[in-house]
């Protein structure tokens, strides 16, 4: 199994009242873990992308996803947060988990396609989806989403 997604990108029990401030959260974030270079940057990039149309799903999950010069590898970024936030989705419904994917650009037209599909199908299976509401244990959810987006 990958380690792709690593225990210390899972952000558990989170606080977030706002869309924009998720993604701020999660451009912060992948600037102090060495993902990225400039975290304005990368929140343009977020933000621009959901001005396109809505990364949310259903039942409570979103994929945010941004490409960007800004962004040194792709990554992912799980945060958990404590009470569902207002989030475009398919189902209208606000979301609490956010599955984020960041990209370099030169690679958007593949490693983000792939992580994208694989992500969008974990996300229609419900255990996926019961295993992430089902613990806050940041190694179990890394490695779960590890273990369903495995690189080819």
């Amino acid at each position: 199994m990958s380690d792709f997604v690593r225990a210390e990108s899972v952000f558990i029990g989170q606080s977030i009242d706002t869309r924009e401030d998720m993604l701020r959260f999660i451009s912060e974030r992948a600037v102090e873990l060495g993902f990225a270079s400039d975290a304005d940057v990368v929140c343009d990039a977020f933000l621009a992308r959901e001005a396109m149309g809505e990364t949310g799903m259903t039942d409570g999950f979103a994929v945010p996803h941004a490409k960007s010069p800004a962004i040194l590898e792709a990554s992912v970024i799980v945060v958990k947060n404590d009470h569902p936030i207002p989030w475009p989705s398919f189902d209208d419904k606000p979301i609490d988990v956010a599955i984020s994917l960041l990209v370099p650009e030169g690679e958007a037209g593949t490693t983000h396609i792939r992580l994208l599909s694989k992500t969008a199908v974990l996300l229609m299976k419900d255990d996926f989806k019961t295993v992430i509401r089902g613990t806050d244990d940041p190694r179990a959810i890394a490695d779960v989403i590890n273990a369903g987006i495995e690189m080819d």
